[in-house]
């Protein structure tokens, strides 16, 4: 559904009457277009004095042709990993107060710390996570479009780091922001040949592939080179159809909930690819009632599709050696299941446990070389939320830092990142798409 609203606020006259009424301005956001550099123009890297994170991302940048002088910048870069104590604080402040206004429109802010948890002192681990509450609310000050995210890199991992820089810098993450992101070692980083298609040869499997966010995710898995299979009920089988022929995947039609369907499943995808590299459970319901007015079969269903259904895929797959060393699961959980949601008792819950499971299974499945971690979309474009009251649709679309709504393919593209071979270091992440919603923080 369009949005009305910002089109009129990005027009002549719109822009002079949304000033002066102080009304919500919703930049156009900078989304990743085939053949773009990277980012558009140049990036300004700074450090504290120890900081171990900033060589290896110049010679990111370096690599990728991306200048690091101008007049202007499209993004700023520090690494804060050096700084031990409160006082060096101050350092951030330094590099960011004369630098904040030279940044462009949709540009791109990243600190890089150490994570509290592999602090040497408490004193350090204050001092690290201090820096969240920077970076969120440079998120909520800079406006234009800006993100800003903190990425925490434990020691060991500074060769992770180049998949999260790429996808941070990059329009793919324009409706990502105020996010903290962790990476930890790994025991293989494969860095794709061509980081244009850096799925290329990859199995896919996505759930709920028929419409929405899901054929979103399957057509930008098709893009970065994945071969997709698009599963969804049998009742969607004419669009999921659609989905699959324009991508050139192949269809399963299959009610994840019915009895024998995670055997089913695993039967076909041992044997026709003997293996799946990537499985993205997107497959939800919503049933809405508060809770009083809720009858078991609302509470029921949605639990068993959105949550419990995925843990018995993942069990099956997983006892059956199909997903290999380098496998990567990935969630769609939502803000709901952060915040909660008057109304969504069952659709809170159930997301909030797709969260539970990511936290619980990333230290499982690190031994056998796979990762697990999930998006938690906030208010997204879709059919569903085209037939949301007008007055909470226009509360979800202006409540966060962007001023509008996100788009399906902003959910894809974070999904794609966590899917990259390259993104081995990082598991157990949440990762919210929402343009920083204003809401659960």
């Amino acid at each position: 559904m369009a949005d009305r609203y910002a089109t009129f606020a990005n027009s002549g006259a719109g822009r002079a009457v949304v000033k002066r009424l102080g009304l919500p301005a919703p930049p156009r956001l900078r989304r990743y277009r085939p053949g773009a550099p990277l980012v558009p123009g140049p990036v300004l890297v700074d450090a504290a004095p120890g900081g171990r994170l900033h060589e290896p991302v110049r010679e990111i940048l370096k690599a990728a042709g991306i200048p690091d002088d101008g007049a202007r910048y499209a993004a700023l870069v520090f690494d804060a990993s050096g700084i031990t104590d409160s006082t060096g604080l101050r350092a951030l402040y330094d590099f960011l107060h004369p630098n904040a206004r030279s940044l462009t429109p949709c540009g791109r802010v990243i600190v890089l710390g150490t994570p509290p948890e592999a602090c040497e002192s408490p004193r350090q681990a204050t001092a690290q996570r201090a820096i969240e509450g920077l970076t969120r609310s440079i998120g909520k000050e800079f406006g234009r479009g800006t993100t800003s995210q903190l990425v925490y890199v434990t020691p060991g991992a500074e060769g992770a780091v180049e998949s999260t820089v790429r996808f941070l810098l990059s329009g793919r993450s324009a409706y990502v922001s105020g996010q903290v992101i962790r990476i930890a070692p790994a025991s293989a980083i494969d860095l794709p040949v061509d980081w244009e298609q850096p799925l290329d040869g990859k199995v896919a499997l996505v759930t709920g592939a028929a419409r929405g966010i899901g054929a979103a995710i399957a057509r930008i898995l098709a893009r970065d080179g994945a071969q997709v299979i698009g599963l969804d009920v049998p009742a969607a089988g004419d669009a999921l159809a659609a989905v699959v022929n324009e991508i050139r995947g192949t269809a399963v039609q299959l009610d994840l909930t019915a009895a024998g369907a995670p055997d089913r499943l695993a039967d076909h995808m041992g044997g026709r690819h003997g293996r799946v590299d990537i499985v993205v459970h997107n497959a939800g319901i919503t049933r809405d009632k508060t809770i009083a007015r809720m009858d078991a079969d609302r509470w029921d269903s949605v639990l068993d599709v959105n949550l419990s259904s995925q843990e018995r895929i993942n069990e099956v797959l997983l006892d059956r050696d199909l997903i290999p060393v380098g496998g990567r699961l990935i969630g769609v959980a939502s803000i709901a299941g952060i915040a909660g949601n008057r109304g969504q008792t069952n659709y809170a819950t159930s997301k909030a446990g797709v969260i539970g499971l990511v936290q619980s299974m990333a230290p499982v499945l690190a031994e056998r070389g796979i990762t697990i971690n999930a998006v938690a979309p906030g208010f997204i474009e879709t059919r569903m939320t085209a037939k949301v009251p007008v007055m909470i649709r226009e509360a979800g679309r202006r409540m966060n830092s962007m001023a509008q709504g996100g788009l399906p393919v902003d959910v894809a593209e974070t999904i794609a990142w966590f899917a990259s071979p390259a993104s081995g270091g990082i598991t157990g992440n949440v990762v919210r798409v929402c343009g920083q919603s204003l809401l659960g923080a």
